[in-house]
C-alpha cells in the first residue's frame, strides 16, 4: 500500500532545514508531529528529598537537551552557581551545541560522545576520579547506571524532570499509514490512550533496539526500522521505504 501520511511521535522540528520538510515535498507526503509524551518539572522540594549536594560534583553527564534545561533550571531554583571549573560530558553533538545556550562554549571542559550513550563511555573513563552527577528523567535507561557502575564511579544519579503520557484522545479516529516511534514510552503511550490499539494495515516505524522490542512486545510489526549502516537516521530510513512502496 502507497504512503500518504504519517504521524511522528515527537513535537514539529524548528529548523527550517528538517529533513522531515524535505521528505515531504520530495515524496509528496503529509507528515504531522504530535508529541505522545512530555516532560514536566520535578519540583525543589522533591530534588531536596533525593539529597544533591550541587558543591560535591565537578562533572556533570549529559544525555539529551532536556537533561541540559533542568539541570541549569534546578541549579538557578537552588541558588547553586555552577562553577566555571565543572567538567561536562555530553551524549552527542546535538546536546554538546544546545549546552551553548547556558555556558559560553570556548571556556568550558567539555567533552562529547558521538551518539550512544554506550561511546560516551571511554571519554568518562578518562576521568574516572571525578564525582559526577547524572541529571536525568524519571525514566532512565537501565543500561546507563549499569555502564557507569561497571566503570567504578563516584557519581549519583538525580531525577530533575518526569516523562508524562500525552492525552491523544483527539487522534481516536484518524488514520496514518505510518507511525513514528523513537522510545518505548511513545508505545506506551499509545496504548494508554488506545488500550485497543490494532496495528492492521498501519505502518509502524522505530528508531534504536529498545523501541523495536517494545513494539513487538505489544505484538505489533516494525515494518521500519533505524538507524542501520545504510540509513542512520529515521528520515532516510522513511524515505527510503516509500520510494520502494510508493513507485508500485
Amino acid at each position: 500500500m502507497k504512503v500518504k501520511t504519517i504521524l511522528v511521535s515527537q513535537p514539529e522540528p524548528k529548523a527550517e532545514n528538517s529533513p522531515y520538510f524535505d521528505l515531504q515535498q520530495s515524496q509528496k507526503v503529509k507528515i504531522d508531529f504530535r508529541p505522545f509524551i512530555h516532560v514536566e518539572n520535578v519540583t525543589t522540594k522533591e530534588i531536596r528529598l533525593q539529597k544533591v549536594d550541587f558543591s560535591k560534583f565537578s562533572a556533570i553527564i549529559l544525555t539529551s537537551r532536556n537533561a541540559v534545561d533542568h539541570f541549569f533550571r534546578v541549579a538557578d531554583s537552588m541558588r547553586f552557581k555552577v562553577p566555571d571549573t565543572m567538567k561536562y560530558f555530553c551524549q552527542s553533538e546535538a546536546v554538546a551545541y544546545y549546552l551553548q545556550k547556558y555556558v559560553v562554549y570556548r571556556k568550558r571542559k567539555i567533552y562529547v560522545g558521538k551518539r550512544t550513550f554506550s561511546e560516551l563511555i571511554p571519554m568518562i573513563n578518562k576521568y574516572k576520579n571525578e564525582t559526577f552527577l547524572l541529571p536525568s528523567s524519571d525514566k532512565l535507561k537501565p543500561s546507563v547506571p549499569k555502564a557507569l557502575d561497571e566503570l567504578g564511579l563516584n557519581w549519583k544519579q538525580a531525577v530533575f524532570y518526569k516523562t508524562v503520557i500525552s492525552d491523544l484522545s483527539d487522534l481516536a479516529d484518524v488514520y496514518y499509514d505510518i507511525l513514528v516511534f523513537f522510545s518505548p514510552s511513545g508505545i506506551e503511550s499509545l496504548f494508554h490512550n488506545f488500550p485497543n490499539f490494532k496495528q492492521n494495515n498501519t505502518r509502524i516505524a522505530v528508531f534504536g533496539n529498545t523501541t523495536v522490542k517494545a513494539v513487538e512486545n505489544k505484538g505489533l510489526r516494525v515494518d521500519i526500522s533505524a538507524p542501520s549502516k545504510d540509513t542512520p537516521s529515521m528520515s532516510m530510513a522513511l524515505e527510503r521505504y516509500i520510494r520502494k512502496v510508493n513507485k508500485k
